[in-house]
C-alpha cells in the first residue's frame, strides 16, 4: 500500500490543502462583503423608518444563532434578514408580515416571532388568551384587527375563538331552529345563534367551520356581497401566502402560495359545502352588550343578538377618504381589483404603501396607460423588496411618473391637480381618467371604544419576551452521546485484557481476529463510524434551501441529531483504532474528528456565551455602556447593600479581564473561560457572604442574575473586537478541519477496500463471500 500512496498522496494533499486555504480566502471576503451589505442596508432601512416592525417581527436570540443562514434563506420577504459579522440580524423589520419560517428553519430555535412594542401601542385591543376583549365577557376579537395580518394566523384565531366560544356554550341547550323576522335575528331563548361572527375573511371563515364542527349555531355576516375579507378585494391574479394551515372542515391547504382568485374559490366551495349560514351584503354598526345577558350587534340589515360575538372585521374598515373636492366623482375607486380592465388611459394612483405600487405597476403593464403616482412623502417606506424594485423598474423605463411630496388638490371629469407638499400653492394639473387611492383606511375603533373594549396598554397581558439564559438547546443529544460514552466505557473495560495489552503484542491474544481493525467487531466499529458520519453530514444537506425540503424533520432536531452523530462517529472510530491511532492516513483521519469534535463543541460554547450586544462594530460601544447604566439603576432597591458589592466584585473582574486578555486566538480562547472561571468562584464566594448577611435566597439569585448580564456586557465593551474575533476563527477552524477529515477518511476507505486483507464474507454474514 505504501507503493500506492508514494508517488500521489502528499503532493494531492498539499494541493488538496492550498486550494482550501483559497477557498477560505475567497468565503471570508465574500462574508465581509455580505457583512458590509447588510449594515450599507440596515442604516438605509433606519433612515428610511423601516428598520423596525409595527406588528409581527422576528427576535433573534444572538446568544444562540450560530450564523448557519438559514433563516435568512427561509424568509419569503426579501431584506427583512441578512447575514451581519457571521450571524443573523433583522434589517427591514417593516417588511415582516409574519410568516415565521424564519423561526421553523433556525436549527437552533434563535428565532421567535412576536410583536413589535406594545407599550404605547393605543391601535390595538386588549385580548385575554383566549382573544377575548378584556372586560366585555363573549366579545372575541381575531384576524388583522388584532394586530396579526398573516391568513395562517388569521384561520389560526378564528380557530381558538370557536373552541373557547364552545367551552361557554351550555352542552344541554334545547336545538331550536334558526330563525329571521324580516331580516332581524329571532332573539328569544336558546333560538339565538351560540356564536355571531362579523366577517367572512379568514378569520371569519375559519371560525365557523369550527364551530360548526363543534356543534355550535354560528351565523357569519358580511358588509361585501362575496365572502373572502381583504383577500378577495386584492387584485386579479395576486399571489397569497399562506404556508400549510389547516382549515377546519377541510383538512390541510398544503401550498405555500395561492392566487387570489383560488383561495376565495376554495373558500367558497367549502362554505357551501358545509351550508354556512352567511348573510352577504350586511353592514357592521356597533356592537353593545344586553342586561338580560349576551351581545346585540346592530348592521344594515337590523340588530342580530348572539351569545357570543366574534368580531373578524381587518383593520381597513372603511377607506380612508382625501377630503378634497371632486372625491364623489365616479373614477374615484380604493381598491382595484382588474388592472386589464383599464387601457389607454391617464391614471392617477395615490399612496406610497405596496398596495398603491401593486396597483400602478399593474396599471402600467397595460397597453397605453399613462401612470402617475402621487405620494405625500419624499421617499417610500416599509415597502416589500420586489415591489420597490417593481416602482423603481417601472419608472426607469418611462411606464410610471412618481411624484413625491404631492398631495391631491382636487379631482374634475377629465383632469386631478396636484399640490406640492414641499411648496404649498404650486399646482401641477394632470389629464386624468381615474383615480385609485390607497391611503389606508379608517379601523373601526370608535364602535369597539363604545361599547367598553380597552386599547389601554397596560390591560394587555405582558409580553412572553424574557432575556434569560436558554443554553444551547443540545441538552437530550449530549445526553445520548454521554449513554454511548460510557458505553464505550464498558465494552472496553469488558475486554480490557485485549485492550490494555501494548500494541505490539495484541497479536498474540485470542480477541485479536475480532477486535482488530479489520476484524469482524473492530470493522463493523469502522463502518458504523462512517456511516454516522456520512448521517452527520445530511445536516449540512438538511440546511440547504434547495435540498433541505427533501429531508423531513424540523432544523432543530437536526442540529442535535448532528451533534450526537458526530460525537458517535469518534466513539466507534475510537474502537475501531483499538484505542491506539497509528500514524497513518487513517489515524490522521481520526485526529482531525477530534479536532472537528473539539471545535465544534468550543463553538457551541462561545455562542452561549458570547453577549448579543457583539453582533457588528454597528451597534456601538456606547449602546452597550447604555445597557449598562440602565442596568445600574436595579441594585440595591432595598438598600441592603449587597447589590453595591456584587457590582464591585463584577467591575474588579471585568479590570482584571481587560488585564490579562491577549491578541491572539488562543490567548483569547484561554481568556474567555478564565473569565467564567473566575465570574464562578467570586459568585461562590458572595452567596456564602449573602447567607451570612441574612439576604433572602430569591433576591441573592436575582442579583447574581443581573451581575452575570452586567459583567458580559462589560466584558463585551472591554473586548468587542477580540470576541468578535474568536466567533469568527473557530467556525472557520471547524469547517475546514471537517473537510481535511472528510478528505482523509475518504482515502482511508479507498485504500482500506482496494488493498487491504479484509474477510468481507466474515463481516456481512455471506456463506461464500464476494469473490
Amino acid at each position: 500500500m505504501s507503493e500506492f500512496l508514494s508517488p500521489w498522496i502528499l503532493p494531492g494533499l498539499c494541493a488538496l490543502a492550498v486550494l482550501a486555504a483559497a477557498l477560505s480566502v475567497a468565503l471570508r471576503r465574500s462574508e465581509l462583503r455580505r457583512s458590509a451589505e447588510g449594515l450599507a442596508e440596515r442604516a438605509d432601512a433606519r433612515a428610511r423608518g423601516s428598520d423596525r416592525a409595527r406588528l409581527q417581527h422576528p427576535v433573534i436570540d444572538l446568544d444562540q444563532c450560530i450564523g448557519c443562514g438559514t433563516c435568512v434563506a427561509a424568509c419569503p420577504e426579501e431584506g427583512v434578514l441578512a447575514m451581519i459579522h457571521g450571524q443573523a440580524a433583522v434589517v427591514h423589520g417593516a417588511r415582516c408580515v409574519g410568516h415565521g419560517r424564519c423561526a421553523d428553519a433556525c436549527p437552533v430555535g434563535a428565532i421567535a416571532l412576536t410583536l413589535g412594542d406594545l407599550s404605547e401601542r393605543d391601535d390595538l385591543p386588549a385580548l385575554t388568551e383566549d382573544l377575548e376583549a378584556v372586560g366585555i365577557p363573549g366579545l372575541f376579537i381575531a384576524g388583522e384587527l388584532g394586530g396579526y395580518a398573516l391568513v395562517r394566523t388569521a384561520i389560526s384565531q378564528g380557530t381558538v375563538v370557536a373552541e373557547a366560544a364552545a367551552r361557554r356554550t351550555p352542552a344541554h341547550r334545547a336545538p331550536g331552529a334558526r330563525g329571521r323576522q324580516g331580516g332581524v335575528a329571532v332573539a328569544s331563548g336558546d333560538d339565538i345563534p351560540d356564536l355571531l361572527i362579523v366577517g367572512a375573511g379568514p378569520a371569519g371563515i375559519a371560525c365557523a367551520l369550527r364551530a360548526t364542527e363543534l356543534g355550535l349555531r354560528c351565523t357569519v355576516i358580511e358588509r361585501e356581497p362575496q365572502i373572502g375579507g381583504a383577500v378577495a378585494q386584492y387584485p386579479r391574479g395576486k399571489m397569497v401566502m399562506t404556508q400549510p394551515v389547516r382549515l377546519p372542515l377541510h383538512g390541510t391547504l398544503p401550498r405555500l402560495e395561492y392566487q387570489k382568485e383560488e383561495l376565495v374559490d376554495l373558500w367558497g366551495d367549502v362554505v357551501r359545502g358545509h351550508d354556512l349560514d352567511i348573510r352577504t351584503g350586511t353592514l357592521f354598526e356597533r356592537v353593545t352588550t344586553l342586561e338580560e345577558g349576551g351581545l346585540a350587534v346592530e348592521t344594515s340589515r337590523g340588530t342580530f343578538r348572539a351569545r357570543q360575538v366574534c368580531l373578524a372585521l381587518g383593520r381597513r374598515g372603511t377607506p380612508r377618504r382625501l377630503g378634497v373636492p371632486g372625491e364623489d366623482h365616479p373614477k374615484v375607486h380604493y381598491s382595484l381589483l382588474d388592472a386589464q380592465s383599464y387601457r389607454d388611459s391617464h391614471l392617477l394612483v395615490v399612496g406610497g404603501g405596496d398596495s398603491a405600487i401593486e396597483a400602478a405597476v399593474g396599471l402600467a403593464a397595460q397597453p397605453g396607460n399613462r401612470v402617475t403616482l402621487s405620494y405625500r412623502k419624499a421617499d417610500f417606506f416599509r415597502l416589500k423588496a420586489r415591489n420597490e424594485a417593481s416602482i423603481r423598474a417601472a419608472e426607469a423605463e418611462g411606464r410610471v411618473r412618481i411624484a413625491f411630496e404631492t398631495t391631491v388638490r382636487s379631482i374634475e371629469g377629465d383632469r386631478v391637480e396636484l399640490e406640492s407638499a414641499r411648496h404649498p400653492g404650486q399646482v401641477e394639473t394632470l389629464p386624468n381618467d381615474a383615480v385609485f387611492v390607497f391611503a389606508g383606511g379608517v379601523p373601526p375603533f370608535g364602535p369597539l371604544r363604545e361599547v367598553g373594549v380597552s386599547f389601554d396598554p397596560s390591560d394587555r397581558p405582558p409580553e412572553q419576551t424574557p432575556e434569560v439564559d436558554r443554553g444551547t438547546g443540545l441538552l437530550l443529544a449530549l445526553c445520548f452521546a454521554a449513554a454511548l460514552a460510557l458505553g464505550v466505557l464498558g465494552f472496553t473495560v469488558s475486554h480490557a485484557d485485549y485492550y490494555g495489552l501494548p500494541a505490539a503484542e495484541r497479536a498474540a491474544s485470542p480477541l485479536h481476529d475480532t477486535l482488530q481493525a479489520k476484524g469482524r467487531i473492530g470493522l463493523t466499529f469502522g463502518v458504523l463510524g462512517v456511516a454516522l458520519f456520512l448521517f452527520n453530514l445530511a445536516y449540512l444537506v438538511r440546511r440547504s434551501a434547495a435540498l433541505g425540503k427533501w429531508l423531513p424533520g424540523n432544523l432543530r432536531a437536526w442540529m442535535s441529531t448532528h451533534v450526537f452523530t458526530g460525537l458517535a462517529a469518534f466513539f466507534c472510530v475510537l474502537l475501531h483504532a483499538g484505542l491506539a491511532p497509528r500514524d497513518t492516513v487513517g489515524g490522521h483521519a481520526f485526529w482531525a474528528l477530534a479536532v472537528v469534535v473539539v471545535t465544534g463543541t468550543i463553538g457551541r460554547y462561545l455562542y452561549a456565551f458570547v453577549p448579543r450586544a457583539t453582533n457588528g462594530k454597528e451597534l456601538e460601544i456606547d449602546q452597550l455602556r447604555s445597557r449598562i447604566a440602565a442596568l445600574s439603576g436595579e441594585w440595591d432597591r432595598d438598600g441592603r447593600g449587597f447589590g453595591g458589592e456584587v457590582r464591585r466584585v463584577v467591575e474588579q473582574l471585568v479590570e482584571e479581564d481587560r488585564a490579562t486578555w491577549g491578541r491572539g486566538f488562543v490567548r483569547r480562547i484561554f481568556g474567555i473561560l478564565g473569565s467564567k472561571r473566575r465570574l464562578e468562584a467570586a459568585f461562590a464566594v458572595l452567596r456564602d457572604r449573602g447567607r451570612t448577611e441574612g439576604v433572602p435566597a430569591d433576591e441573592i439569585r436575582s442579583l447574581l442574575a443581573l451581575a452575570r448580564r452586567a459583567h458580559r456586557l462589560m466584558l463585551a465593551a472591554a473586548h468587542f473586537a477580540e470576541v468578535r474575533a474568536v466567533l469568527g476563527s473557530w467556525r472557520y477552524l471547524h469547517r475546514w478541519l471537517a473537510l481535511l477529515m472528510v478528505l482523509l477518511t475518504g482515502v482511508h476507505v479507498y485504500t482500506a477496500v482496494r488493498f487491504a486483507d479484509i474477510d468481507w464474507s466474515v463481516l456481512l454474514g455471506w456463506p461464500g463471500g464476494p469473490q
